[in-house]
Formats: C-alpha cells, structure tokens, sequence
C-alpha cells in the first residue's frame, strides 16, 4: 500500500470517529498520557487533532515550527472543536490530494523524514487514536480492512522501535483465532482482553 494511500484512510477513520462524538461526550475523561493538560477530556484530545490537522499543508509545504510558529495555536481554544476538527480536516486532505515527491524532507517536532516516513507517522497517529477515542466513547468502531492491512505492512515491522520510544506498549497476547486488527492491537499494546 502506498503511504500517501494509508495516511488519507487512516485521516478518514478518525473523521469518522470524531463525526460520532456528541457534544456531551466531549467533556469524558480521557487517559492522562493522553494530553499535556491535568485530567484531559475528549474535548482536549479532539482539540489536539485539530491542531495537527491544521498543521499538514505546512509539513507538506516543507514549512518548519519556527516558519509557522504560533499560527494555529488558536486551534485549542475554539468554541467549537468539532466544526473545527471537520475545517481543518478538509484543508488538510486537499493538501495532501496535491502532487508530492514522497522523497521530499518533511519537519516534525521531533526529527525531519521523508514524506513518505511522515505519512506512516501520521496515519499511525491518526489510526491508533482513532480506535482508542472510539473504545473510550462507546462507539460501535472498528478499524477499515484496509487501514489494518496498511499498518500492518508499514508499521509493524518497526513496532519495537516505536515501543522503545514510547509510543507503543508492551505487546498484549491476543487469542489464537484473532482477527487481523486483534492482532495489530495487541502487537502494538493497544488490545485489552
């Protein structure tokens, strides 16, 4: 699966999940590790999508933090995440429909890759958040077929590197006859029994 392919289903799923929260479900905790903020809410998580989303046309554009700087800051403190999420979200996928040389350096906060890493790295954020704000709201979700294939191809490989980082867990048994995303979950520490 092309990366660029993965990154957009992967930006769909967690539209798709963010489309189903209600107002109300906003104000659920969410895991502290989840956020920066003490005793983070759906409201926060969504914000913080947001604001990521925002930031793919730069990243796309070659653009460093320090040549956008505080731009999309304003992001966090909107009235209405939800509208905002679904603005920023279409701008970005406009962005990324564009023709790009997956090759290109791209500038994240904590390293510069090239655009096709950057596009794992976003779908990978994207997927795994997108599950985990379902399963925190109660929402009937799982994960696209394609969107597992995908990560299972591009992200597995390099599960024990993101693990030694930080950003996945330690590995979970799943059972035997698991379904694919079962086993993505629990390689990548997100499956609970």
């Amino acid at each position: 699966m092309k990366e660029r392919d993965l990154f957009l289903m992967s930006d769909a799923a967690l539209r798709d999940v963010i489309d189903m929260l209600d107002r109300d479900q906003l104000s659920l905790p969410v895991p502290v590790e989840w956020s920066r903020k003490p005793s983070p809410t759906l409201r926060d998580v969504v914000a913080a999508h947001a604001y990521d989303e925002a930031w793919v046309p730069d990243v796309l554009a070659g653009r460093t933090v320090d040549e956008v700087g505080d731009r999309w800051k304003k992001i966090l403190g909107s009235d209405d995440v939800l509208a905002t999420y679904d603005e920023v979200n279409d701008a970005a996928t406009e962005a990324v429909m564009g023709d790009h040389d997956l090759a290109t350096t791209v500038h994240f906060t904590y390293g510069d890759f090239s655009l096709a890493e950057g596009f794992v790295h976003l779908s990978t954020y994207r997927a795994f958040q997108a599950w985990a704000i379902a399963h925190v709201a109660g929402l009937d979700f799982s994960l696209p077929d394609s969107v597992v294939d995908g990560l299972t191809e591009h992200v597995l490989p390099q599960a024990d590197f993101w693990r030694s980082v930080g950003v996945f867990g330690p590995e979970v048994k799943v059972p035997a006859d698991a379904d694919a995303q079962t086993v993505l979950l629990g390689k990548t520490g997100y499956w609970r029994p």
